[in-house]
């Protein structure tokens, strides 16, 4: 488990240290996301450790978005100003991660093969 958590804080600073250095218009973190991706396709598998480490942190991932939510609240004269752009982006979100994962997942049967008939 330390092992797990110490991979996951490494690919983070290294995501970090990467957009210090090259000025990536991007967070470390996602950037760190990323490598850890390409790291995981490269070995074609999850190691069981990083697997049992993560999936608690997966089913409770909802819990991070309490700040985000505890802001909106504390701020809600500013972020009510700004309620009609913020309305739009939301549904905007909506529609094109809508429309990629329609366009995705077309892509992704168009790919699959055809099942034997059954005789």
């Amino acid at each position: 488990m330390i092992g797990a958590i110490a991979v996951l804080l490494l690919m983070q600073l290294v995501g970090t240290l990467l957009v210090q250095f090259t000025h990536i218009p991007l967070p470390g973190p996602v950037i760190g996301m990323l490598l850890l991706f390409i790291c995981l396709l490269w070995r074609g598998r999850v190691p069981l450790p990083l697997a049992h480490t993560t999936q608690p942190i997966l089913e409770n991932l909802s819990l991070l978005f309490v700040p985000a939510g505890v802001g909106i609240i504390a701020h809600w004269r500013a972020a009510a100003d700004q309620a009609g752009a913020i309305a739009l982006v939301l549904v905007a979100a909506a529609a094109i991660t809508l429309v990629v994962t329609a366009y995705t997942l077309h892509w992704l049967l168009g790919r699959q093969q055809p099942a034997e008939p059954a005789e």
